[in-house]
C-alpha cells in the first residue's frame, strides 16, 4: 500500500534540476562569505555560475 493512500493530506515533493541548482549555489555563495580557506577555488564564482546555470536550465533542457 502507498504512503499517499495512508496519508492523503501528504504530498510527494520531487525537487527540480533547477531547484536543486539554486539551493546549492545559495550553499556556495553562504560559504564564501564565511572565512574558510579554500585552497584556489572561489566558492563566490562557483556559486554564481551555478546560479546562472539554474536560470538558463530552461533554455538548455529544451
Amino acid at each position: 500500500m502507498k504512503a499517499a493512500a495512508l496519508y492523503p493530506l501528504i504530498e510527494e515533493f520531487t525537487m527540480s534540476v533547477q531547484a536543486f541548482l539554486y539551493v546549492v549555489a545559495v550553499i556556495l555563495i553562504v560559504l564564501a562569505a564565511l572565512p574558510l580557506p579554500t585552497r584556489g577555488v572561489s566558492l563566490a564564482l562557483l556559486g554564481a555560475a551555478c546560479a546562472l546555470l539554474a536560470y538558463a536550465w530552461p533554455v538548455i533542457t529544451e
